[in-house]
Order: structure tokens, then C-alpha cells, then sequence
């Protein structure tokens, strides 16, 4: 008999916890639901700025640099995200240094690793992969990594996509 007393007192403890949990849940679905709309739409206001973002890209300023230690750290032939190059086959490699406001590490856009198209130069527009950082000092650049023998040059007004293959190629394609 006294295993019926302890089941049924189990029974009344755990239909009054579903009783309350119940009540809380409801009460707390109704606080919550103001910030689950707010949300709904940031996140709408979000996509449209990241449709925006494809479609236009980024405009900023490309330049050139080159493995050497005046232009990089003291270790020239590994970029930030740790990739080993070979200094005298640089430009083969079509890699780019950002800005860090361009880069997600610092709230920017951009990662290590991402493919990237650069319209608006005149004979460097083509894709890039990311795989630096440049100093601080510097905002929406894109340094492209060059051999020692290439001449220094700069291009302003140029767009920045990033490349979601095969996602955005056809719009950017047809903003030409």
C-alpha cells in the first residue's frame, strides 16, 4: 500500500509542475512573440541589404603589393590566414589583402578563403581569392599580391562582389 501512496503523490507533483509550466510557457509565448516579429523583420531588412550588396557590390580602391618586408610583416612568403607562397610566382597566385573593415573578423563582409570579383580596372578586373589582411590605416582597399617586377598601380571606383557561386554571376553578369 504505501508504493500506491508514493505513485500517486508522483501523480499530483508532476500534473501540478505540467500546470504550472503550462502557464509559464503560454505567458512567456506572449512576451516573446513581440520580439520574435521585431526580429522576423530585422532579418527581412537584412536580406534585401545583402541582395543589394550582390547586386552592387562594394566600391572601393585597388592597388598592388609585393612580398617584401617593407610592404608585409617580417615573414613576406605566409599571408595572415597562414597560406604559404612562393615569392617569385606572387602574381600567379591571385590573392588579395583587404581592408580589415572588410573582412568578418572586423564586422566586414569578407573572409578568408572567399572568392571574390573585382570589376572596374582596367586590366585586373577577374576573381581573387582572399587570403590577407592590410594595416589598419587603410580602409576599402584591395591590395592585390604582385612579383617584385610588376609596377606599382591604382584604381579607384572599382566594384567589390563577393562570389556565391553561381548564386550572384548572373546578376553581376548583367550589370555589366
Amino acid at each position: 500500500m504505501n508504493t500506491h501512496k508514493w505513485i500517486a503523490s508522483l501523480i499530483v507533483v508532476t500534473l501540478i509542475q505540467g500546470f504550472f509550466s503550462v502557464n509559464i510557457m503560454k505567458k512567456n509565448g506572449e512576451t516573446y512573440k513581440g520580439y520574435i516579429d521585431i526580429l522576423k523583420d530585422e532579418n527581412e531588412y537584412l536580406h534585401d541589404e545583402l541582395k543589394y550588396f550582390y547586386e552592387h557590390g562594394v566600391e572601393v580602391v585597388v592597388t598592388m603589393y609585393q612580398p617584401v618586408y617593407p610592404q608585409t610583416d617580417k615573414s613576406p612568403d605566409i599571408t595572415a590566414d597562414g597560406t604559404r607562397i612562393r615569392i617569385s610566382k606572387a602574381s600567379e597566385y591571385k590573392f588579395v589583402a583587404l581592408s580589415r573593415n572588410l573582412l568578418k573578423r572586423w564586422g566586414g563582409p569578407f573572409d578568408y578563403g572567399d572568392f571574390i570579383l573585382i570589376k572596374g580596372t582596367k586590366d585586373k578586373d577577374g576573381v581573387y581569392n582572399v587570403r590577407d589582411t592590410m594595416n589598419s590605416k587603410w580602409v576599402n582597399v584591395v591590395d592585390i599580391l604582385e612579383s617584385k617586377h610588376v609596377q606599382p598601380y591604382k584604381y579607384t571606383d572599382v566594384h567589390l562582389y563577393k562570389m556565391n557561386w553561381p548564386t550572384n554571376l548572373v546578376s553581376i553578369n548583367s550589370n555589366n
